[in-house]
């Protein structure tokens, strides 16, 4: 670990060499000296790290040493450049002589000579004692570490590979899930019932539950439903309000703002209420540590008479007998994989699915056997061999023989621990350090992706490589995390990255233990018993409505994070931080930053924000109000988000602040635009900008930016990639055509008249990849013309009232795979031309009463696998070339959904059985005639079939029994005659059936338990049945 520490060390030490060298005089050589020595011992210490546990207590303690020195080291040049770092904004360059020559800073000189000598001295000491363990542990200089070689190679993250990740999550899941689905739709409706999942950190515990939770029958059995991480370190009130707003958010509820003032009694009791006017219910708390936390929340969750159910995983057995004991409730304890299901497991990440090559199959087997069928420890040591050449077996030897004889007799947790930190130390020094600090985030806190490998960038912990951005190559390090198993995808964003990722609760212990051990990362609630005492570099506080007084005497703090607290004031003594590099104030109440900020003069990263309205994602942040000379933060690359409404004097400090690569500024008045515009000319490394103007919705002040030179060679127009309007735009700014860099662009209540399309300014933009309009635009139309949009890939248009009509031309927007229409009242039809979409994957028209005809082009869509225009007025017949989603290569969409139109009619043609694809298919609420065409039998993938309240004739087609995957079947409300076919009462998979009010006759079989025995809810009244219906 150490020498990850040296590494990163030594990169701080070469910057400053490069940039404050001139500083040190005569004193360059001796530091010069000892970044000589501190590379020579780096190779040394990667071997000797690796033997570390099995080594002399003396060469445990040189490897302290040697971190020690590296550390001091630093700080001694950081206390340097400090000291003289405050002349800078008075030309300390201009009058360096003149500086040095004063009787203070000769005295500051000596004593840094004075130290940096000691370290000098030190070093040479530690040197003697490295020579000597390389002879006697015969390890070379030049040695690599035995399980890991520096990988340079890039990694582009691959969408599949975090797909087969998940898949190989799932193996031995499909009979637990099948069980824990069952134990929630059956039982007494008439009382809360718990299911409680219980076993050892590791065995997919979450995993399983989330996938039962998220399973359709039971999304569509529990119309209300919400997940809650509660973890060891969980504030419970913090946990109410987020509980709070995913029920109301499941519910399309506004939130109560009065959750933020009340109590743990009052927000128990909005639970309650809530709970008990919502319907059925399903709530899960993921991770339960103790049985304190459910005999308190329980009081929130009422009884009622709807079937309510509630989900528990936890690794406590007493917390799982507590929670099931009052409810007559379900333990499902779970338990390690089979040796088949965890060969199958570790075969799928290391040979994609293949089989092992025979020469590696006892060697694998020999490491599996380690993991004792726990799938986190299967997947983490799988992403390390699957780096290791398949046609070397020494390699794979050698990663067994580190797993060897000191696991044995020690309990599971920790041989999984020992897993999982060998999986550590297999990294490049480069992925320790940003795998380390993960340790910055809570238990259980799922990570915004692109925050992370900001926050990494931030930390300069990532190298530039030729011919490509620091960004993607901070990409490139997460994606070789993800493919290791080390960090796990919980989301993935539009264009195929990821979105959310977390953190293993074990594997965090792992990176905690490691990070304390060489103090890159300090945690703490801020209780006196876990305040550091020692030298802190990086501090994150949770659960804190202060900033604690301590926090100013870590001189060497580099780090501050105090995200999600509850600090509203920021003293001025934060003016002692001088080396902060880091300051995360974001969703916090603070609002304005004293003027001793100015004094932080190594300060890269400054975020200070907290959301307008937490229930409505359209509108901005509130920023924090600066100080008038904040443009002495030179050093400063993110700036999250400025207060600008004092008036032009701090925007035009914005333009001193030239390293800036993301820049969120708010509450901006109209006159102070041009300067804004001066000051982005400034901004030559300007990548995110994001501007909202003063006021709210239609009350926004007018954003005027069009006092920028598109034909300006020093402007931030090359290398901008995120672009975010909030407020009234007269016009589209003129640059922004001139953006070619741009990837996405999103504007937000711009309110643009007629003659100002946007489209016109961003047509022509060749890295364009998505579009968010919210409210942008007044105009009554919207053309994309033939050539324009060449790379957009998802476009999502958003509360414009006054559109009318959209157009697409052919040879217009050729690689679109998301359309996203909401709430636009007045558009009469879907787009002209949206045949010529030919890459449209998901379409989703939601909330704006579209009355039209759905137009005969939709059936050239050929890769359309979601169309979603449910709460419309659509009229007319569906046409007949909706059937044409039907290929060779390729069987349609997955989902149609077509529900609560009221005004659909038509019939539903026989070519409806070639989507053979399809899963999920609903016209519900609709006019529809005719009978139920036979083809539909082919449709073996269906689920879910939503055909009631319309005008259906004739018999139930017998094929309908060939749907053995079907699950709902929904007739209800129609004229439909005859019998029931046999073949529906043979469904085993079927749990709902709901034939009400029809003209259905004749008997129906007796032994319909024995065929339906996942049935739940049948609806049969209304009907002319006859004979007995009997139980078995």
């Amino acid at each position: 670990m150490a020498e990850t520490v040296l590494s990163f060390v030594l990169r701080q030490l070469s910057t400053f060499l490069r940039e404050e060298g001139r500083l040190l005089g005569g004193l360059r050589r001796e530091v010069q000296f000892i970044m000589d020595e501190l590379e020579q011992m780096r190779a040394f210490l990667r071997e000797a790290e690796a033997r570390e546990e099995d080594a002399q207590p003396t060469l445990q303690q040189w490897i302290m040493q040697v971190r020690d020195a590296a550390y001091d080291t630093e700080d001694i040049l950081d206390d340097f450049v400090a000291r003289f770092a405050r002349h800078r904004a008075t030309g300390f360059y201009g009058s360096v002589r003149r500086i040095f020559s004063s009787i203070e800073n000769l005295r500051a000189r000596h004593r840094v000579a004075s130290e940096i000598q000691s370290i000098e001295s030190r070093i040479k000491s530690i040197s003697e004692a490295h020579q000597r363990y390389q002879s006697e542990y015969g390890i070379s200089a030049q040695a690599s570490n035995s399980l890991s070689a520096v990988n340079n190679t890039t990694w582009r993250y691959s969408r599949d590979d975090a797909l087969l990740v998940e898949e190989a999550k799932l193996v031995g899941i499909d009979q637990p899930k099948k069980r824990l689905i069952s134990e929630l739709l059956e039982g007494d409706d008439h009382q809360l019932k718990v299911v409680s999942v219980v076993g050892m950190g590791g065995l997919g515990k979450t995993t399983l539950v989330k996938r039962v939770h998220e399973d359709p029958e039971v999304r569509r059995h529990f119309p209300v439903r919400a997940w809650v991480t509660v973890s060891q370190t969980c504030d419970f009130q913090y946990l109410l309000k987020d509980l709070i707003r995913q029920l109301h958010e499941e519910g399309k509820k506004p939130v109560p703002q009065s959750i933020e003032s009340l109590n743990t009694t009052g927000l128990k009791k909005i639970v309650k209420d809530f709970l008990q006017q919502a319907g059925r219910y399903a709530i899960v708390f993921d991770d339960v540590w103790d049985v304190e936390f459910w005999n308190t929340i329980k009081f929130a969750l009422p009884e009622s008479s709807h079937g309510n159910r509630v989900m528990l995983t936890t690794r406590k057995a007493d917390v799982a007998s507590a929670s099931c004991t009052e409810s007559l409730g379900y333990i499902h304890r779970m338990e390690s994989l089979s040796f088949e299901d965890s060969w199958t497991l570790f075969c799928n990440k290391i040979f994609k699915g293949n089989s092992c090559p025979g020469h590696l199959m006892d060697v694998a087997k020999g490491v599996l056997d380690k993991c004792e069928g726990l799938p986190l420890a299967i997947l983490a040591i799988s992403g390390l061999l699957a780096l290791k050449d398949v046609n070397r077996t020494e390699e794979w030897e050698m990663v067994r023989r580190s797993l060897g004889g000191e696991l044995e007799g020690t309990g599971k947790l920790d041989r999984v621990k020992k897993i999982l930190s060998l999986s550590y130390s297999d990294l490049p020094c480069h992925l320790k350090t940003c795998l380390l600090y993960t340790s910055i985030y809570p238990e259980d806190y799922e990570i915004k992706c692109y925050r992370l490998i900001n926050w990494w960038i931030a930390e300069r912990f990532v190298e530039w490589r030729e011919g490509m951005s620091i960004e993607d190559v901070a990409w490139g390090y997460l994606s070789e995390l993800v493919n290791r198993s080390l960090i796990q995808v919980t989301g993935i964003f539009y264009e195929g990255l990821p979105d959310n990722c977390r953190i293993h609760d074990l594997l965090r212990e792992v990176i905690l233990l490691k990070s304390r051990e060489q103090n890159m990362v300090t945690v703490t609630t801020g209780q006196p018993a876990t305040w550091p005492s020692e030298k802190v570099r990086r501090l994150v506080v949770h659960s804190k409505e202060k900033i604690p007084n301590e926090i100013f005497n870590l001189f060497h703090l580099k780090h501050l994070d105090l995200w999600g607290t509850r600090v509203e004031r920021v003293p001025k003594a934060i003016g002692k931080l001088q080396h902060l590099e880091y300051l995360n104030l974001g969703k916090t109440g603070v609002r304005e930053l004293p003027i001793e900020i100015i004094k932080l003069q190594k300060l890269r990263v400054l975020k200070v924000y907290q959301q307008v309205d937490p229930s409505d994602d359209d509108y901005g942040f509130h920023g924090f109000k600066a100080p008038s000379n904040m443009g002495g933060l030179l050093a400063l690359e993110v700036l999250n988000c400025i207060d600008a409404s004092s008036g032009s004097t701090i925007v035009k400090e914005i333009g001193k602040l030239t390293q800036l690569r993301q820049l969120y500024i708010t509450k901006l008045r109209r006159e102070d635009g041009k300067e804004l515009c001066s000051s982005l000319a400034n901004l030559t490394r300007l990548r995110e900008l994001s501007v909202e103007s003063i006021g709210k919705g239609d009350d926004y002040e007018i954003i005027d930016l069009n006092h920028h030179h598109p034909s300006s060679s020093s402007s931030f127009l090359q290398s901008l990639r995120l672009l975010f309007l909030c407020g009234r735009l007269e016009k589209m700014p003129q640059w922004v055509a001139h953006l070619h860099g741009l990837v996405r662009v999103d504007l937000d209540w711009s309110g643009l008249r007629g003659e100002e399309d946007p489209l016109e300014s961003l047509q022509h933009l060749p890295n364009l990849v998505s579009i968010n309009f919210c409210g942008s635009y007044q105009g009554e139309g919207l053309c994309f013309k033939a050539g324009g949009f060449l790379m957009l890939k998802r476009m999502h248009l958003k509360r414009m009232e006054g559109l009318r009509w959209m157009r697409v031309e052919e040879g217009a927007l050729p690689r679109l795979q998301k359309l996203f229409l909401e709430q636009l009242p007045l558009l009469e039809e879907l787009p002209l031309g949206i045949q010529h979409l030919s890459q449209l994957q998901e379409l989703t028209l939601l909330q704006f009463y579209l009355a039209s005809t759905i137009p005969q082009e939709i059936g050239n869509l050929y890769n359309l696998k979601l169309s979603a225009m449910d709460y419309n007025q659509i009229i007319g017949s569906i046409p007949r070339e909706i059937w044409k989603l039907t290929r060779v290569d390729y069987s349609g969409p997955t989902y149609i959904s077509l529900l609560y139109q009221e005004n659909l009619a038509g019939i539903i043609t026989q070519r409806l059985g070639g989507i053979l694809k399809l899963m999920l298919f609903s016209l519900e609420n609709n006019q529809i005639e005719g009978s139920i065409p036979r083809d539909i039998g082919n449709l073996t993938a269906l689920e879910e079939l939503y055909l009631g309240v319309n005008n259906l004739t004739g018999v139930i087609t017998y094929e309908v029994g060939n749907l053995q995957t079907l699950e709902v079947l929904n007739l209800r409300f129609n004229s439909l005659k005859g019998s029931i076919p046999t073949g529906i009462f043979n469904i085993s998979t079927l749990r709902v059936l709901s034939q009400v009010s029809n003209s259905l006759s004749g008997n129906l079989p007796s032994n319909m338990g024995l065929g339906l025995p996942n049935l739940e809810e049948l609806y049969l009244s209304s009907n002319n049945f006859s004979g007995l219906l009997y139980c078995t």
